[in-house]
C-alpha cells in the first residue's frame, strides 16, 4: 500500500469515527425480533389466543411481552405455562418479558410477596422468559412515600428474581415524572434501586407525554440501565395512544442509541384509541415500523 491509500483509507476511517450511530445502524441487519406487548390486542387474546398469535406472526411480530398470569393457577390466557409455550414452540415464537401485578403488594407482608414473585418466577421459567417487570401503581398508591417504599421493594424482587437466573425490571408510566414538592417518584426508583438488580423498560409514550425529560436524555443519565423498550405513538390532538405514524412523536429523533441504552427487547404497544379495532391497529403499526424504524435497530 503507498502513503496516498493509506492517508485516503486511514482519513475515512477517522472520519467514520464522527458519523452519527444511526449511519451504521443503517447497514446492518437487526439483531432484534420485533415485539409486541400483548396488552395492546387483549380482546383478540381473551376471545381466541391461537388464532390471534398465528396473526400477528404473519405480521412479523415474532416476540412477546405477556400479561395477566394467573398466579394462583399457573396460567397464561387459560392456558398452563407449559402448554402455552408448547403453542409458543409450534408457531416459532417467544416471549421475552412478562408484566406482572406487583401493586397489590405495596399493601401485604414481605412473605406475601416473595411467595407471589415465586409463583412469577416460576411462571417466567415455564416461559423461558428471560424477564419479569412490575409494570404500574394505582392512582390511590401514587403518594411519596409508597415511592419509598416500593423502591426497596423493587430491590428485595430484583435480588430474589435475579438469584433465579431471571432479570426484573421496571416499567415508567407518567406518574412518576409528576412533581410532588420538588421531587418525584422516577428520581427515587432511580436513585434508591440497586441497578444490579432493578433494570429499566421505558415506555417512550409516557416520557414524551410527561414532557420532562426525553429518552436520549434518561439513557445519556443511566446507560446500559434500559434493558427495554416500549414504542407507541401520541395523537396529534388528544395525545391519547394511536398508531405508529398517526401521532406526534418522531421516533427517528427520538430513538436513543439501543447499545448505549443495553437494549435487548423493545415492544410496540397501544393500550387503547384504536381507529377500527386492535388487530388492525397493530398491523398498521408493524408495517410503518418495518418501513421506517426497524432499520434503527
Amino acid at each position: 500500500m503507498n502513503r496516498r491509500d493509506f492517508i485516503q483509507r486511514t482519513s475515512l476511517l477517522g472520519a467514520a469515527a464522527f458519523l452519527p450511530i444511526r449511519s451504521f445502524a443503517l447497514a446492518e441487519k437487526s439483531k432484534y425480533k420485533m415485539g409486541l406487548q400483548l396488552y395492546t390486542i387483549r380482546d383478540a387474546m381473551a376471545t381466541n389466543p391461537l388464532a390471534t398469535l398465528k396473526a400477528v406472526k404473519a405480521m412479523g411480530y415474532e416476540d412477546f411481552e405477556v400479561y395477566g398470569f394467573d398466579s394462583e393457577n399457573g396460567t397464561f390466557y387459560g392456558y398452563k405455562s407449559a402448554e402455552f409455550k408448547s403453542i409458543l414452540d409450534d408457531l416459532g415464537l417467544s416471549v421475552s418479558s412478562g408484566h406482572y401485578g406487583f401493586s397489590p403488594y405495596l399493601d401485604m407482608s414481605e412473605d406475601e410477596l416473595k411467595r407471589f414473585v415465586d409463583l412469577c418466577i416460576e411462571g417466567a421459567h415455564a416461559l423461558n422468559s428471560p424477564y419479569i417487570t412490575w409494570p404500574w401503581i394505582a392512582p390511590e398508591q401514587r403518594t411519596m412515600d409508597n415511592f419509598k417504599l416500593m423502591a426497596r421493594l423493587l430491590n428485595i424482587i430484583g435480588e430474589q428474581v435475579t438469584a433465579s437466573g431471571l432479570g426484573f425490571a421496571y416499567h415508567n408510566h407518567g406518574f412518576e415524572f409528576e412533581d410532588h414538592n420538588g421531587e418525584n417518584g422516577y428520581d427515587i426508583i432511580l436513585n434508591e434501586t440497586d441497578a444490579n438488580l432493578v433494570k429499566l423498560q421505558m415506555d417512550m409514550y409516557w416520557v414524551m407525554h410527561a414532557s420532562k425529560t426525553t429518552p436520549k436524555e434518561l439513557v445519556a443519565k443511566h446507560p446500559g440501565r434500559y434493558v427495554m423498550w416500549h414504542i407507541k405513538d401520541m395523537d396529534k390532538v388528544s395525545r391519547d395512544y394511536t398508531e405508529l405514524g398517526n401521532g406526534s412523536i418522531n421516533y427517528v429523533d427520538v430513538l436513543p442509541n439501543p447499545k448505549k441504552s443495553g437494549l435487548e427487547y423493545y415492544y410496540l404497544e397501544q393500550g387503547g384509541n384504536f381507529a377500527s379495532h386492535s388487530m388492525e391497529s397493530v398491523a398498521t403499526s408493524a408495517k410503518y415500523f418495518k418501513k421506517y424504524l426497524q432499520k434503527y435497530l
